[in-house]
């Protein structure tokens, strides 16, 4: 039986240190006695002590562990670790399984993309966009929706660490701000943690450093001048034109 989630699910969706600790534990042969059954997955993982898991097949963050944090009904290393398992099927994870970006950074390298690749990149910003959705209550999904703006936040600072710098993508950055700024101002999306702005912020120093690399990249700043958004992230990029 093979889990509903993928292993970019898992990376995109854990904090940066449980995943870590769970990537551990995988790899040092952690998990033993699994099992698969109809709804999910069980396991033994030799923790501190012996620990029983249980993940489900749907949602790998749904499940029960006998450890502090799992009797407090929160996800922990050792239902990651299993819910790892399960997509990896016990085989070895290779170094870009194991890379979890958080952050939005520039790839350093000048390149372009042909229409293949530029139809597969927007697709996938877009697929990354829909985990950033308005929230409709109530109080108890709360947790459960901070976590889906981290998720989609995380995908979309894994395809932008990837792009090649030139005007082309540049361009694309600026819409997927405007599109973010759309949501946060017109579209319902609560932002209290300030979640969906620093990934924004963060893309803005991205723009910058695509400038120093191609300064032609400066020449689609144009389309913001004018416009006023959520918190005025776009000033510093209209200076750059200015300047």
């Amino acid at each position: 039986m093979s889990p509903k989630y993928n292993l970019d699910k898992i990376k995109f969706a854990t904090d940066g240190p449980t995943f870590e600790k769970a990537v551990d534990l995988y790899e040092k042969g952690k998990v033993a006695k699994f099992k698969g059954e109809l709804n999910g997955f069980f396991a033994t993982v030799l923790g501190t002590k012996p620990y029983k898991v249980y993940v489900g097949n749907r949602y790998y963050d749904r499940g029960d562990c006998e450890c502090y944090l799992g009797q407090n009904d929160m996800l922990c290393k050792h239902m990651v670790a299993v819910a790892i398992y399960a997509v990896k099927e016990g085989k070895p994870l290779t170094d870009e399984d194991k890379r979890q970006v958080s952050q939005s950074s520039c790839s350093g390298k000048v390149g372009t993309l042909n229409k293949t690749e530029l139809s597969a990149l927007k697709k996938s910003i877009t697929g990354a966009i829909r985990y950033i959705k308005s929230y409709e209550g109530p109080s108890r999904i709360w947790f459960s929706y901070q976590s889906s703006l981290s998720e989609g936040c995380n995908r979309l600072a894994k395809i932008i660490s990837d792009l090649p710098v030139n005007e082309q993508t540049a361009k694309l950055l600026i819409d997927m701000l405007l599109r973010l700024d759309g949501k946060l101002c017109r579209g319902g999306v609560d932002d209290s943690d300030g979640t969906v702005g620093g990934f924004i912020e963060e893309t803005v120093q991205v723009l910058k450093e695509y400038v120093k690399l191609d300064p032609d990249c400066i020449k689609v700043f144009k389309e913001l001048k004018g416009k006023e958004t959520c918190f005025g992230w776009e000033e510093p990029l209209v200076k750059l034109i200015d300047s």
